[in-house]
């Protein structure tokens, strides 16, 4: 396997290929030292130059690839590495990274994969925003939803949601179990994440709100909307009380009715005290003079006076000049007309100078939101999206999709994404988030959940502390998303300070990057506690290793959704028995660990020179990576989790293509 470029997700295609045991060679134009050193701990070779060049890729070995995977940050960089690849090699697997979807597509006619980063990490980031532990899946064009509940009492996982697909149990330790059969006992209070159609997951009571059974069973599904050759399903985020699509009725009245509130708290907070001072003495003016009016002002003779709506009513004719012609001072008293004429300069100062200062504050707030440097004044209820980079924006359009407030926080007043947000009306800040009045301007005192997503992990370690310490007490209840691509600091926070949901980008779209390149269709990846997990579509390979196997034979840590029969395609078993055989062409959808899907890709296609792996009731491959697998020689747990881990081992190569360079490049050509 090839992998053009080592920053970012390469860097995590490379270790998951090594966990996995497949060799790979990493091409790399000018590699960071500490990485070269990593890769050669991994036993992975390292060919430095550039990624574009033919003699570059011939020296990789590209006669005997099965796969080449452009990683590269630019698309420019990617794409030509992608098209060099397959004009050399018309039969290679290419796998290609870009961010812009129109040239997505029209290299993906050249026959070659393409992924974003963006758009397949962005969901698990919303999931963790709307904080519903809902996310939508397609099997087979069929719509199912992965749904996180709480038991409710002690009871196996048969008892409280029948024959409901339990994917993962996380009890309060955090130890997570994955994919636990029907009969494990749970305790009230566990977490338990369950798959199946949102029919069946009303019915057993795991969507319980009318509303959410309304929109979780009456929608439809949206596709994945990313741009990617296969990326994840559209997450079905279910609102909050907050949000109008979720309540209408109740939704609707109570916006009416706080309305009036925001915008007097809005113009509040954006008025300074010149507008208050001209204000007061506008509304004096208004008032003495009325009062005077009220009491000696006389018409058509003695004893008539003006009632106090009329004296008010020829105080405001009066200041504003405009002279109706229904009363007038003729034939008053003259100190009367002289009071007159003082009310008409003085009020006709005040009126000017204070639309004068209400004009330089609409005028200074468009300007300061034209350069990112407004207050948030009236939301509650907001998503705050710290760093607006690719990820970001895909985050941030996907819970403007589903109707959330947004709130943006970026450093750099530069960022190609600001128009577009300013075209969405989304409020943006051109700030440093660190900051606490920068935070507190971005009303993080009312935010619903915080996604900190800039490139920069330190940076995103800063602020991230600077949120747990400006939420104070609301800490344990907010959902904050910490973009973290360090899985040693991606732990030592979670237990340090308590952040439960780091998320790494460039880990969460690995796998896909290699599944695609392997032959493996990844639909979906989302989190269960910390465990990443995978739901990926396998077509059974006639006289392959899971003819004839049956469901209970797989690795324990692993889980059939649905089948579909070759013989039958017009039915979608879901979830088929434990005592269920393989078919040659069935189409198998799977969840389970990374690593655990791989195994049982290998054991149907076994490489060459490779043992076909082995299997049998619940025991799980295990071992160091590039062990093959044993029969319950080892836990699940024992395979290394980390870079660290990873380290300190040489992974095997077991698979192996050998192919004349000079025959495949002549037939090339």
């Amino acid at each position: 396997m090839i992998v053009c470029g080592l920053q970012g997700v390469g860097l995590r295609i490379v270790e998951q290929l090594a966990l996995s045991g497949v060799p790979a060679v990493v091409i790399d134009e000018s590699p960071p030292p500490l990485l070269a050193r990593m890769l050669a701990a991994w036993n992975v070779t390292l060919v430095t130059g550039p990624t574009r060049s033919e003699d570059t890729l011939v020296r990789a070995g590209l006669a005997g690839a099965m796969a080449v995977i452009c990683a590269q940050d630019d698309d420019l960089s990617a794409l030509a590495t992608a098209l060099l690849a397959r004009r050399l090699r018309a039969d290679v697997r290419v796998v290609a990274q870009l961010t812009n979807p129109a040239v997505g597509r029209a290299i993906r006619e050249a026959g070659v994969a393409v992924l974003d980063v963006a758009g397949l990490s962005a969901p698990s980031v919303v999931e963790v925003c709307l904080d519903e532990g809902v996310q939508e899946l397609s099997l087979s064009g069929m719509r199912f939803l992965a749904a996180r509940t709480t038991a409710p009492a002690g009871a196996t996982l048969r008892e409280l949601y029948g024959a409901l697909a339990p994917v993962a149990v996380i009890p309060p330790d955090g130890n997570v179990i994955i994919c636990p059969g029907r009969d494990t006992r749970v305790r009230a209070g566990d977490q338990v994440t369950l798959i199946g159609t949102p029919d069946e997951l009303a019915a057993a009571s795991v969507i319980d709100h009318p509303e959410r059974i309304r929109r979780l069973t009456g929608a439809q599904s949206n596709g994945n909307g990313n741009g990617s050759a296969a990326g994840p399903s559209g997450i079905l985020g279910v609102l909050s009380s907050e949000d109008t699509a979720v309540h209408p009725a109740s939704s609707i009245a109570s916006y009416l009715l706080r309305a009036p509130r925001d915008l007097a708290v809005s113009v509040a907070r954006a008025a300074d005290r010149r507008i208050a001072i001209a204000l007061g003495a506008l509304v004096a003016v208004l008032a003495i003079a009325a009062t005077v009016l009220r009491f000696t002002y006389q018409y058509a003779g003695p004893g008539h006076r003006m009632s106090l709506l009329d004296a008010v009513y020829f105080t405001v004719e009066t200041v504003t000049t405009v002279g109706y012609g229904d009363y007038s001072f003729r034939g008053e008293p003259a100190w009367l007309m002289v009071f007159a004429i003082a009310l008409m300069m003085t009020g006709a100062l005040f009126v000017a100078v204070f639309f004068a200062l209400v004009t330089n504050m609409l005028v200074s707030r468009r300007i300061e939101e034209s350069l990112g440097r407004q207050r948030i004044t009236a939301l509650r209820g907001h998503v705050l999206v710290i760093g607006l980079g690719t990820v970001g924006m895909r985050v941030v359009r996907r819970l403007h999709d589903v109707g959330r407030d947004v709130v943006v926080i970026e450093k750099e007043e530069h960022n190609r994404h600001l128009s577009q947000l300013r075209g969405l009306g989304i409020p943006v800040m051109i700030a440093d988030a660190t900051q606490p009045e920068v935070l507190a301007d971005a009303r993080l005192a009312t935010a619903s959940a915080v996604a900190v997503l800039t490139s920069d992990d330190l940076a995103n370690l800063e602020t991230g502390l600077a949120v747990r310490d400006q939420l104070g007490a609301r800490w344990r209840d907010t959902p904050v998303a910490l973009r973290i691509f360090d899985q040693q600091l991606a732990h030592s926070l979670r237990d340090t300070f308590g952040f439960k949901n780091v998320r790494s980008t460039a880990a969460l779209a690995a796998p896909w990057f290699v599944g695609a390149a392997l032959g493996l269709d990844v639909l979906s990846t989302f989190y269960a506690g910390d465990e990443l997990l995978l739901v990926a579509r396998l077509h059974v390979t006639p006289g392959g290793g899971l003819h004839g196997l049956q469901m209970r034979q797989l690795a324990g840590r692993t889980r059939v959704l649905a089948l579909r029969r070759a013989a039958d395609r017009s039915v979608l078993e879901h979830p088929p028995r434990r005592s269920t055989s393989f078919r040659p062409a069935d189409e198998a959808y799977l969840i389970g660990p990374y690593d655990e899907l791989l195994t049982v890709l290998r054991r149907d296609r076994p490489s060459p020179g490779l043992p076909e792996p082995k299997a049998s009731g619940d025991a799980a491959y295990s071992g160091r990576p590039g062990d093959s697998l044993s029969e319950g020689s080892a836990t699940p747990g024992d395979l290394p989790a980390s870079t660290s881990q990873l380290s300190t081992t040489r992974p095997a190569k077991p698979w192996v293509c050998h192919v004349s360079p000079v025959s495949v490049i002549a037939k090339a050509s």
